[in-house]
């Protein structure tokens, strides 16, 4: 005798819920967020209940494309394959269907209602059911002032957890935290050549979503009480573990601005007397941690430097390089001297402070080398007598290089 799902039904059903792999317990976890989000947007005081469960909303949103791709994949495989409407995976999709209707109902109502007629003729509305959740977080938001004057409480409505630019910011203040909290010993590298590329990586996602997350205080919260309540914490060294929306912001802003501190420090005491900007933090992580690879490395103008910048911070960098130690072997030295004389070559046409003081450290270390016979408490860089012609009055970059050069092989000779 055969059994009873031998013909008709190609699985079991008790290994229907098996073959949706992890797709099951997207639509549990689904089923559970509609019921919850449909007893808020269905209550009398759906804005004051919208206001505490912003996270649950955005959830939902942020879930929605991969829920009806789920359930349109779900409902082709049960009508081909002929499973059971009693099933539990069958049961559960037609729930989940319901459900999702009735939101998509309680949205467009809710919308609707605080909806103005120039806006309804102008604007046709959000055309997917989690556009229509955000558009309705956003009118909720709007719809200030908020009950109670609280301001904390005003910060964590207008900052859920699950905000895409919260979650990048402290991805990167994770980054931060784990590079610079440890403690610093004398003598040792602020972050190594894989940290220093994590770094470059990481600075602009920072940067980016703490500029995101204060445009949107700013967007609701029109008074900016909320906003300066923030900013006069965030420079506080975090004391306990972050839970709502406001505290992690202030962890990844506290360990951002530490991050920017630190790495401009070691930055501007290995390219003085060039002092790197802003935006180019991370490209000089990148091109420092791959100097130890590859020691040629040319610092790329095609980001955020011009070709004439580029050289002035190369000049710099290796100009540092050689003052700080003298490399071993003929060749050696004959590489790092013809290494920045092309630097100096590529940086020949800038002009300015930073240049300026880049010659001027170009004509200090002509002195110093030049001085080798003087004892240390006789000299003066004032009344020296530079080797290599007088190089005082000479701005040519690469004719300092090539002073500099023969001073110190003078020297060394």
């Amino acid at each position: 005798m055969g059994g009873p799902y031998d013909e008709g039904v190609a699985t079991r059903p008790d290994d229907l819920r098996a073959r949706l792999e992890d797709r099951a317990d997207l639509l549990e976890a689904t089923r559970l967020r509609y019921r919850a989000l449909k007893g808020v947007l269905e209550s009398f005081f759906w804005k004051d209940r919208l206001r505490n469960h912003f996270e649950l909303l955005r959830e939902v949103a942020a879930d929605q494309p991969e829920v009806d791709a789920t359930l349109a994949a779900m409902r082709r495989r049960v009508e081909a394959e002929g499973w059971p409407r009693d099933a539990a995976p069958v049961r559960l999709m037609h729930e989940v269907e319901r459900l999702r209707e009735a939101v998509e109902r309680a949205a467009e109502r809710r919308l609707s209602a605080s909806a103005s007629p120039a806006s309804d003729a102008e604007d046709a509305g959000p055309a997917t059911l989690g556009a229509r959740l955000l558009r309705l977080e956003a009118e909720v938001l709007d719809a200030a002032p908020f009950l109670g004057g609280r301001v904390w409480a005003q910060a964590v409505e207008l900052l859920p957890r699950n905000l895409p630019e919260l979650r990048a910011a402290c991805a990167a203040g994770e980054v931060f935290e784990r590079v610079f909290k440890r403690p610093v010993t004398e003598g040792a590298p602020a972050f190594s050549d894989d940290e220093a590329r994590e770094l470059a990586r990481a600075l602009p996602l920072g940067a980016a979503a703490l500029v995101a997350l204060w445009e949107r205080l700013e967007r609701y919260d029109s008074r900016g009480r909320v906003k300066d309540f923030l900013q006069r914490r965030m420079r506080r060294a975090p004391t306990r573990v972050a839970r709502s929306g406001p505290e992690l912001l202030l962890h990844a802003a506290f360990w951002h601005d530490v991050a920017r501190v630190r790495v401009r420090a070691v930055l501007e005491a290995e390219l003085a007397p060039v002092v790197p900007r802003e935006a180019e933090l991370p490209a000089l992580l990148s091109w420092r941690a791959a100097l130890s690879e590859d020691p040629a490395l040319r610092l790329s103008a095609r980001s955020v430097f011009t070709e004439g910048r580029a050289g002035l911070v190369e000049t710099a960098a290796a100009l540092a390089a050689l003052s700080r130690e003298r490399p071993r072997g003929a060749w050696s030295e004959e590489v790092a001297w013809s290494r920045l004389e092309q630097a100096a070559l590529r940086a020949r046409a800038e002009d300015g402070p930073e240049a300026e003081a880049l010659r001027d450290a170009l004509r200090l270390f002509v002195m110093l080398r030049g001085q080798a016979r003087t004892p240390a408490r006789l000299f003066s860089p004032e009344h020296a007598k530079p080797a290599g012609g007088d190089v005082a009055k000479n701005r040519d970059l690469v004719a300092l290089v090539q002073a500099a050069r023969h001073a110190a092989l003078k020297q060394g000779g």
